[in-house]
């Protein structure tokens, strides 16, 4: 089973999402951002990398608010850990996506999302009170967000 790391970021009451490359498997389905480990890794450790390399920010990770396993029939099983993204450092930049967008997450139903990452979206949609409420903080205290035009 692969094991993969993924970042909740919230800017108020809205999520970064990430569109997949049209001719990556999945093409232009819409997740959120995080990757395999590596293999010695812990999963904070490879989100922070992985963050670092799709996003261009350094990362602290915050609490793990989901944990599932996954299988799709064409790519084999999946053992996925949900963190929260609690501050960044530098400007969100899309280094490997079709695009990036931050939507409200009440939203995210509307959006062709990654089926793996559904269970997730149903959580964050559900809460009564958002996990990450009142958003997020640069290392300097203000947010730092790039919104994608």
């Amino acid at each position: 089973m692969v094991k993969v790391a993924v970042g909740i970021i919230q800017l108020g009451s809205q999520v970064l999402v990430c569109q997949r490359k049209k001719n990556a498997r999945y093409g232009l389905q819409w997740e959120f951002p995080g990757g395999k480990l590596e293999n010695g890794e812990l999963p904070e450790q490879c989100l922070q990398r992985e963050l670092r390399e799709e996003l261009s920010i350094e990362a602290t990770i915050g609490a793990e608010i989901h944990h599932q396993s996954w299988t799709y029939p064409d790519a084999g099983s999946f053992e996925v850990s949900y963190y929260l993204v609690s501050s960044y450092s530098g400007f969100i930049k899309n280094n490997v996506f079709e695009h990036i967008r931050w939507i409200p997450v009440s939203e995210l139903g509307a959006i062709a999302m990654l089926e793996g990452n559904k269970e997730v979206v149903a959580l964050l949609k559900t809460s009564s009170a958002s996990p990450l409420s009142g958003g997020l903080n640069n290392a300097h205290g203000q947010n730092n967000h790039s919104k994608p035009a």
